[in-house]
């Protein structure tokens, strides 16, 4: 019996192994592609996100939030940082500016968030987040980061050249039929099949895809990591108040993704998370965020996606999610094995993640039905949704006329629909206070 329960987390472990790193080795190698870094900062950015993120979820899960809960780069700060780098141009600043910029203002948020962990702000912070407002943050949030897994399914990469921004039809096909049979497995499969359908779905996928198309070069490396800090670009210098002013309203904005995770997964864990829980966990994310500052990455925040994932496994224990942590991060340390990990091709990657995070339309379901749908929680939903989905599908071109530093801000459908979602929330609250004024005083009188 204890043999079989060391094969299950340690397939379970396998299977979290491979989650982490479909959500993280496309992050690193896009950003640097965005700053026109060389192959070998590339490779270090790599290694440095699988170390990382690996260690994170172990320390996350033991000595933070204590859940199952991926801590990983914030696809809202990856938007964010590849919005600014296509704007670089336009906003009259140099990429190594723009990378001391952007270190500055993570290391500010950074700092801010530890601030909120340690003085206990997350409680009276959570009350930010209502219902409503995660509704539109979890629907959006699928919206923005399913544009990026269907465009990886359909052969189309971040960072490539615009003649290789095509679709590619029979690359599209096997991802979709590999998205197709994770679906499959995950709603007829037996349970004991079903948790694993992911790990299936992966690793078949591959196969097919080296057996059909060949592999693909991918990133290698046989050096050792050399430590290069703040490769993209040192705050030393101009340094660009805008960008650092944008910089810590995204870290703020990524609170968010801490309350949507945690959140979500309460119903999975049956109670919900303790103020303690909020505290360390933004605690972490903050040290994390100051590190990341510092060698180049995107911040961290826990992942919401992992509730679509544990739904899609039954599988909340902790130590298959320790044991994948550690292992990814052990795979950081040698250059040989991520080079041969970053080789999983991209629309295979994608497919699955697809798959996983249509699993947020439950979630923001969830809090829809929480919410009494009389006219004005309907327009106050409804605005920041389709205003949100309207600027993700409208070109970048068209924010020109804007002011140079509000167009990162503005043209990102995300962070408008949950700022607007915030604001529309809190006019409503105060308008609901006013109107109770009058009765209160009456009372009183």
């Amino acid at each position: 019996m204890l043999k079989i329960n060391w094969l299950r987390s340690g397939l379970g472990g396998l299977q979290w192994l491979f989650f982490l790193f479909t959500n993280t080795v496309v992050i690193p190698i896009t950003v640097g592609a965005a700053f026109a870094l060389p192959q070998e900062r590339i490779q270090f950015l790599i290694q440095c996100s699988f170390i990382l993120t690996g260690i994170a979820c172990a320390v996350q899960a033991w000595l933070g939030h204590q859940r199952s809960v991926m801590e990983g780069q914030s696809g809202l700060w990856w938007g964010v940082i590849l919005s600014l780098s296509a704007s670089a141009p336009s906003l009259g600043i140099s990429l190594t500016e723009l990378g001391g910029s952007l270190a500055v203002g993570i290391l500010i948020s950074g700092v801010i968030t530890i601030l909120i962990g340690l003085c206990g702000l997350a409680t009276p912070l959570s009350k930010l987040f209502t219902p409503g407002v995660m509704a539109v943050f979890m629907f959006l949030l699928g919206c923005r980061l399913n544009i990026i897994f269907l465009e990886g399914m359909l052969g189309i990469s971040s960072g490539s050249s615009d003649k290789a921004n095509v679709i590619q039809p029979a690359i599209f096909l096997l991802a979709a039929a590999v998205a197709v049979l994770v679906a499959v497995l995950s709603i007829k499969a037996r349970p004991a099949i079903a948790q694993y359908a992911l790990l299936i779905g992966i690793l078949g996928g591959w196969a097919l895809h080296v057996f059909i198309f060949g592999s693909s070069g991918g990133t290698s490396n046989s050096g050792t990591l050399d430590a290069v800090w703040f490769p993209l670009g040192e705050p030393a210098g101009g340094l660009n108040t805008g960008v650092i002013a944008i910089a810590v309203i995204a870290g703020l904005i990524n609170t968010s993704n801490t309350f949507g995770a945690l959140k979500g997964t309460d119903a999975i864990y049956e109670h919900e998370a303790a103020s303690s829980q909020y505290k360390r966990s933004f605690t972490i994310s903050g040290i994390l965020a100051v590190i990341s500052g510092v060698l180049g990455l995107v911040p961290y925040a826990p992942y919401v996606s992992s509730v679509g994932f544990l739904q899609q496994t039954r599988m909340r224990e902790r130590l298959p999610f320790v044991i994948g942590g550690l292992m990814f991060a052990a795979i950081g340390l040698i250059p040989a094995v991520t080079g041969l990990l970053t080789q999983l091709p991209l629309s295979i990657g994608s497919a699955i993640l697809f798959v996983t995070y249509l699993r947020l339309l439950g979630s923001s379901l969830q809090y829809f039905g929480q919410l009494h749908m009389d006219a004005a929680n309907l327009y106050r939903t409804a605005a920041p949704l389709f205003i949100g989905i309207i600027v993700m599908g409208l070109p970048s071109e068209i924010f020109t006329t804007l002011p140079p530093l509000l167009r990162p801000l503005l043209g990102n459908g995300l962070l408008v629909g949950i700022l607007l979602a915030l604001l529309l929330n809190q006019v409503h609250s105060r308008s609901s206070l006013s109107a109770l004024s009058p009765s209160i005083r009456t009372k009183g009188e």
